[in-house]
């Protein structure tokens, strides 16, 4: 059986089955992922409607990766919801919950962990119900027997649970990351939820196609330059696949490639100043018009001032107008266009992808691959007072 291209024989000697499987088994998730909504929209429907009529804002919060779900959702639950909705990592929450939470107005705060077991999504949830009077917990995670999923919240709540295969075993959170957005997408959508059957079959094949053998050999040769920074851009929802794939590419390096996220726009105010010739420059590009142009304008303005290693551009369709090293388009010409933030769904297989790849051509285990055990699976020694 081959992942990723690789005998799994040989990925098992690498250190590297687990990270493979579940890098490549993404698109089948995220079909059982809106099955599963489908069949428990009865249950999310009941408490939404009550949770969306009371509530002045959302909260999205996770920590790590995580915590990156909610910088690509955001704008579709406000738009949807009409309610003010800010992420906010528990990272924060923990160390200021008095900045963040308050006490009279009724907030819907949406958590989102793989295992739950992180000693700050606990004190989150725990925070949230001592400092606002009345506050609605909606958990989305991966792991039944995680700490998060049982909390006894005095406030009403609701636990939508992935699929099993959605508990990464490998260090790098990949599937539970894509599975927990996804989730969070749909249940943006959640009273039309049977019409976003044709955007999900759209990403899957996106992904397909990203996990195609022509791209992964594209990868393995990028994943092959001799690099030492990276760097990854997105607008908008797209910013958070940046900051995902920024984490993604430093851990399963184990910090040998230090990297830098940004939007398009904001890179100009000061942090182009990392680009040398040993930064590798990625651009996630946005499907719509008006924010593509942005988007463009600063692809053709690198060329004032120091030269990249290499720059390489994700898109749904090919982009004329841009000269740069390596383009890989997911879709046709014909291709459905799907909303622009279920793009980050599987964008993000690009970052995980060189990241897996660095880490091999790095001699390094993916999935586990620090080496002096700096990070680990569940954060540790972390203390709560």
């Amino acid at each position: 059986m081959k992942y990723l291209n690789i005998e799994d024989t040989k990925l098992k000697d690498f250190g590297a089955l687990y990270t493979a499987k579940e890098i490549s088994g993404q698109p089948e998730l995220w079909e059982k992922i809106f099955e599963k909504l489908l069949r428990e929209k009865d249950g999310i429907s009941e408490f939404l409607d009550e949770a969306l009529l009371t509530s002045q804002k959302i909260m999205l919060t996770g920590a790590g990766t995580s915590a990156y779900i909610g910088c690509s959702v955001e704008g579709l639950l406000q738009r949807n919801f009409g309610i003010t909705t800010l992420s906010i990592p528990t990272t924060h929450l923990v160390s200021h919950p008095q900045d963040y939470f308050e006490k009279a107005r009724p907030t819907l705060m949406i958590s989102f962990a793989r295992s739950g077991n992180s000693p700050e999504s606990m004190a989150a949830v725990s925070l949230a119900d001592s400092h606002i009077d009345r506050c609605f917990h909606l958990i989305i995670t991966c792991s039944e027997e995680g700490d998060l999923a049982n909390y006894k919240s005095k406030n009403k709540s609701l636990v939508f649970l992935l699929p099993p295969d959605s508990n990464d075993k490998s260090l790098a959170m990949t599937g539970s990351y894509s599975g927990m957005l996804l989730t969070a997408l749909l249940i943006g959508n959640y009273k039309r939820l049977e019409g976003q059957r044709k955007i999900v079959q759209a990403i899957m094949d996106y992904g397909n196609n990203i996990l195609g053998n022509s791209v992964i050999d594209e990868i393995t040769k990028m994943a092959s330059l001799d690099f030492k920074r990276a760097v990854f851009l997105g607008s908008g929802p797209l910013y958070g696949t940046a900051m995902e794939s920024h984490l993604k590419l430093q851990e399963l390096t184990d910090g040998e490639i230090v990297c830098k996220n940004d939007s398009y726009l904001g890179f100009r105010h000061g942090p182009k100043a990392v680009v040398d010739h040993t930064t590798l420059l990625i651009y996630y590009f946005s499907n719509k018009e008006d924010v593509l142009r942005y988007e463009t304008d600063l692809v053709v303005g690198m060329d004032v001032g120091k030269k990249p290693l290499g720059q390489i551009g994700m898109s749904v369709k090919s982009i004329d107008k841009i000269q740069i090293d390596r383009s890989i388009a997911v879709g046709g010409g014909d291709s459905y266009d799907v909303p622009e933030e279920y793009l980050a769904v599987c964008f993000i297989l690009f970052g995980q992808l060189l990241g897996f790849f660095k880490s091999l051509d790095l001699k390094l285990q993916p999935d586990s691959p620090s080496k002096s055990g700096a990070i680990s699976r569940v954060v540790k020694g972390v203390i709560i007072y």
